[in-house]
This record gives C-alpha cells, structure tokens and sequence, in this order.
C-alpha cells in the first residue's frame, strides 16, 4: 500500500507539471473501456497552489461530462485499476490544498456524480463512486483516509435522492461518526483508571499537547508506535520536559491483557484503561482500528484526528515547532 500511495503522489505532482490546456479529445464511444481524461489546467495558471486548487475543484469535470446513456459498465467505462489510480491522485491533490478547497471539491465532485447518475439512469456511477471514495477516504487502512474530506461527501449521499433508502441510513451513520471530535473542536472528556487504580480523566491532564492513543498491548502498529516515538529525540525531548503528555487508553471490556502488560508501555506514559466500556459503547471516539491517534492542545482542542503514526510524528519531531 505505501509503495502504491508514492506512485499515485508522483503522479498527482506530474499532472500538475503537464495538465495544461486548451485541448479538446474526441468524445470516447459509449460503453467502451477507455482511459481517463486528465483535468485541463488553463496554462496561465502557473503557480503551485493555484494550479492544485484548480485541478481539485475540476478533477472530474470531463470524465463525468462524457457519460452517456449507453455507458453501463463499472466507472463509467473506465477499468478498476484506472479508477482507484484517478481517485488516488484526486485525494493526494486535495489534501495538499487548503481545507475549505477540498471540501468544495468534495461537494464539485458529488455534484458531477448526481448529474451523471441522473443522465444515466440505468448505470451505477454515483454507488461505484461512492464504493472508492469509502475506500481511500474512510477506510481506517487507508495512507490517504480523511474523515475531514469524507464528511461533505458523505453528508450528501445520505440526503441524496438517488441514492438507495437501505444505503442512506449507513452514509448518515459514517457522516454521524466522522463529526465526531472534528479538528478545530473540543475533544470529548472521559473517565480512566490509570496503573495505580485511580480514578482520572482526560481533562485533569495538564500539557502544552496530548497525544491521545486507543491502543492495546497486543496491537504490532501499537508497539511499532511506542518505538517509532522512543527513537526521536525531538519527541523524547517533549515528553521529559511536560510540555507534551502521551496517554494511551485501553477500551477493551477484558482488561487482564492489559494488566499483564502495563510494564511493556514506557514509564513517561500515562496509561489506562477505560473502566465503563463508554468510550465505544456512547460513541465518544470513533475508534475503528488500532492504534487510533489523537493529537490536542492544552484546551484540549484536537489538532489531529485519527491521524496516521507518520503524520503525528511529523509533526511532533521538529521539537513542537510544527505543532501550532
């Protein structure tokens, strides 16, 4: 999968470097496995971030415009491989453009996708579409995932009329759990016990940033975190010096693993577990795979939401320079 997302970042960075326009290409034939047309970059547009936006907000603009009534095949017409490529490059684009212009590419891209399933009636574009944007945006395995990104897009497809009743009750509940503890908002408190057996929560910790974890002992990507952070000096650093707090909770109902355990988790940690089974149950956090990462503020205001272990430690190893 990484080597994978490095091929679709070279390419989304190539088409910028050659997607220019005006150039029109004969309308492909009707039900026929063809490749996608690149978005059309206007050649007077020639810094970076202005080409990025442009390129997000028309991403889809000729592919979509070109199906035709008589296009039934999956994606349009395009293979499977062309269509997870396409919706690689647009989701890399995206996140390197500003949040308010991912969003209104989101919201661009639903709109071309109602316009075409409305055109072709008997195609099944906008529930295809749907399937990949779950897969990149949602999916917790995901390098690319963003619940950020897949908010709009998903708050659409559960009001969207062309969408299936039965399907639009499982869109409103993924849009329900992506607005859950939202960067920019406060994160949600809770009750833990911690090692010695008291009783303290989320908001009794005082830290310059808290990295909040959901982890469990005998998670590998867990381990593989506690020595990913272990070897950077710079987060070591933060950590002896208070200004940056880690705690990890356990939210499995056995906790005995858990207690088995404690001594594997470094000493600096603050570790434990949650005593209730709340944490899941009166979904506090949409913890759908482990470990989750939350990185907060001292308000408690989350900075990154389920967030990948490169991009925390990114952000953490420059010493809490990055961290604002």
């Amino acid at each position: 999968m990484e080597r994978r997302f490095s091929r679709i970042v070279c390419a989304a960075w190539l088409l910028l470097a050659v997607a220019c326009g005006p150039r029109r290409a004969k309308a492909p034939a009707a039900s026929a496995v063809r490749p996608f047309p690149a978005v059309e970059i206007p050649a007077l547009i020639t810094e970076p971030q202005e080409r990025i936006q442009y390129a997000s907000l028309h991403f889809w603009d000729r592919y979509l415009s070109q199906l035709a009534p008589a296009d039934t095949l999956a994606y349009g017409g395009l293979s499977q491989d062309d269509a997870e490529k396409q919706m690689g490059i647009f989701v890399t684009l995206l996140q390197q453009a500003p949040p308010a212009v991912g969003q209104d590419a989101m919201n661009a891209f639903m709109d071309g996708l109602e316009a075409a399933q409305r055109r072709v009636p008997q195609g099944h574009i906008l529930a295809d579409m749907a399937q990949l944007t779950h897969h990149y945006l949602y999916d917790p395995t995901s390098p690319l995932r963003s619940e950020e990104l897949y908010l709009p897009f998903v708050s659409r497809l559960a009001a969207s009329a062309l969408v299936e009743p039965s399907r639009k009750m499982a869109y409103a509940w993924d849009a329900r759990m992506c607005a859950l503890n939202r960067p920019g908002t406060p994160a949600a408190d809770f009750t833990f016990v911690d090692t010695q057996g008291r009783t303290r929560t989320l908001y009794g910790i005082q830290a310059g940033y808290i990295l909040l974890i959901f982890g469990n002992p005998d998670c590998h990507a867990c381990k593989e975190l506690m020595e990913d952070m272990s070897a950077l000096p710079d987060v070591s650093a933060l950590i002896e010096s208070g200004r940056l707090k880690v705690l990890d909770i356990y939210i499995d109902e056995d906790i005995e693993p858990w207690k088995q355990k404690m001594a594997d988790y470094p000493a600096a940690w603050i570790n434990g577990y949650d005593p209730h089974f709340v944490i899941r149950t009166d979904l506090l956090y949409n913890v759908r795979a482990l470990p989750s990462i939350y990185l907060l503020d001292q308000d408690k205001t989350v900075l990154l939401k389920d967030a990948e272990t490169s991009q925390v430690l990114d952000r953490l190893s420059a010493g809490g320079q990055d961290l604002s």
